[in-house]
């Protein structure tokens, strides 16, 4: 008696180092039903645990064993011995189970495998009074009062298996709220630092808008990078009125306008005679911007000999105008931005190092249009209303072939080209609907090419026929009658047009109206005779 005494505590201190040492969960139960296995003779051992819905359970960790073990086998409350355990919250001891009518045998397919017959306890594992699982083994037929103790053993380990699913659980909860706070904040910080002048809700321009915020309070040189028509004159202005300069000038320069004769003499001003054509002295664009902030667009462009000149104001904020040597001090911000590959220039010698050095104290990097499609539609809707407004025409929405043409299109010249693109469809546009044809011909892809310039009369006809019924359907958010109505024809032609393109009307049951975020067009051609 005292050596199984024993024995049974040292399967408990070996659990409960186990435990301590916290592998992860299943790898955990895994080892105790091991543990359970090598030392009591205790088979098949099976843990589950309440699935998230808590209405049934699943097995979490289980004991290989001879036979097929099914591992997607599942218990309802109250099934089997299992399931009953669960809603008594009361062990169950089955001396035989081949005498137990209740006994389901999902898991180990014992009957299947043969062999002798086998006594059966089952465990709840427990929080507090809730059940959130069960511990169960098989052992040889022994005698009720072997099985008695037993199932005293077992329910102590299961108390311990509680315990440890109960902290993870609670881990894991307070991980996950974590995260969703986490991820609530960054939307709110998003929202909050969001410069009104730029528009955009992807992922990554919630960066920059943070970056935008963390800078812009500072007097810190920033330098903005990101392709041609990215927008980094609106993130210089936002850098700027968002700023303790905002009521001082923000002035604009964009360096490769100017010739290499004329940019020394914009950017720090001239002296009268001080070459041929200076008639009068001429302040230049440091002294302008004093007390507010200087923007220098395409700062790459500069040859290096201004560089040298650049470099001095940028560290010492003092220079002199071309054509005297009267130094004059200047309170001014600077903001650079470029297209080029500054790191090359100055590998390749083009551009100072140490200038480079200089203005990269604080980069934003803002990303290709390709880069945040999730914005363009939201982009392509502003520009759609600006254009509206400015024509004096009313445009209700973007149609889906339009849409997918956006959406196929890789946007080179980002979203300058993007409102470009706009204003030639808002002003090719005559029915209220920018259609795929109101686009420019750069976006007419060979699809859409197939629209407007095929000769085939058939598909043309279907690909109109497709575009009015699904237009009509998102309109009137699926409503038969009423999409009939708006085209002009009975519901009995409508729905046999609709069976013939496979357009299925219940999914635009839940389109919001005028929505312009529509789903991408699909048109059957199969029955189309080529």
């Amino acid at each position: 008696m005292a050596n199984k005494k024993n024995d049974s505590l040292d399967i408990l201190y070996t659990i409960s180092q186990i435990l301590v040492a916290r592998f992860g969960e299943h790898e955990t139960l895994k080892e105790i039903l091991h543990i359970l296995s090598g030392s009591c003779g205790m088979v098949r051992g099976t843990i589950m645990l309440l699935s998230s819905g808590g209405n049934e359970l699943v097995v979490e960790a289980v004991q290989n064993s001879p036979g097929t073990v099914n591992h997607d086998a599942k218990y309802k409350w109250g099934e089997g011995i299992t399931g009953r355990v669960v809603q008594s919250g009361e062990a169950a001891i089955i001396p035989r189970v081949s005498k137990e009518p209740l006994f389901r045998d999902r898991i180990h397919g014992r009957r299947l495998a043969g062999g002798e017959d086998v006594s059966f306890i089952c465990v709840p594992i427990k929080i507090g009074l809730d059940v959130v699982g069960t511990l169960s083994v098989d052992l040889p037929v022994e005698s009720k009062e072997n099985l008695l103790d037993s199932e005293r053993l077992l329910s102590i380990v299961s108390g311990m298996i509680a315990h440890d699913v109960n902290s993870r659980r609670t881990a894991r909860l307070e991980r996950e709220t974590l995260e969703v706070e986490n991820l609530r904040l960054r939307g709110a910080l998003g929202e909050q630092f969001k410069p009104e002048n730029i528009i955009g809700n992807s992922k990554i321009m919630q960066e920059v808008f943070l970056r935008i915020h963390q800078v812009a309070q500072n007097d810190t040189t920033v330098l903005i990078r990101g392709e041609s028509g990215t927008g980094k004159e609106l993130v210089a202005s936002a850098l700027h009125y968002g700023s303790t300069r905002r009521n001082g000038p923000f002035v604009k320069v964009n360096c490769s306008a100017l010739s290499e004769h004329l940019i020394e003499s914009e950017l720090f001003g001239h002296e009268r005679g001080s070459f041929t054509g200076a008639i009068n002295t001429r302040i230049g664009r440091f002294e302008e911007a004093s007390g507010g902030t200087l923007f220098l667009d395409e700062i790459g462009d500069i040859p290096q000999w201004v560089q040298v000149r650049l470099l001095r104001v940028l560290q010492e904020r003092c220079f002199e105008r071309v054509g005297s040597n009267k130094p004059i001090t200047t309170d001014v911000r600077i903001i650079v931005a470029t297209n080029r590959d500054l790191e090359k220039a100055v590998e390749s010698g083009l551009f100072r190092k140490d200038l480079y050095y200089r203005i990269n104290v604080f980069p934003i990097f803002l990303p290709s249009l390709r880069e945040r499609k999730e914005d363009l539609l939201l982009l392509a809707n502003y520009f759609c209303r600006k254009y509206s407004k400015k024509t004096g025409k009313d445009i209700r929405r973007i149609s889906t072939p339009a849409i997918n043409m956006f959406m196929a299109y890789h946007w080179p010249g980002n979203v300058r080209e993007l409102e470009n693109c706009m204003e030639h469809a808002v002003v090719m546009c005559n029915d209220g609907v920018i259609h795929g044809y109101d686009l420019p011909p750069t976006l007419q892809t060979p699809d859409s090419e197939e629209i407007t310039n095929s000769g085939l009369l058939k598909l043309r006809v279907r690909i109109l026929e497709t575009e009015l019924i699904t237009d009509a359907l998102k309109h009137t958010g699926g409503n038969i009658l009423a999409t009939a109505r708006e085209l002009g024809c009975s519901s009995r032609v409508l729905r046999y047009k609709m069976d013939d393109l496979k357009i299925v009307f219940s999914e635009f049951r839940k389109s919001p109206d005028n929505c312009p975020f529509s789903k991408p067009l699909k048109v059957n051609t199969d029955s189309i005779t080529r």
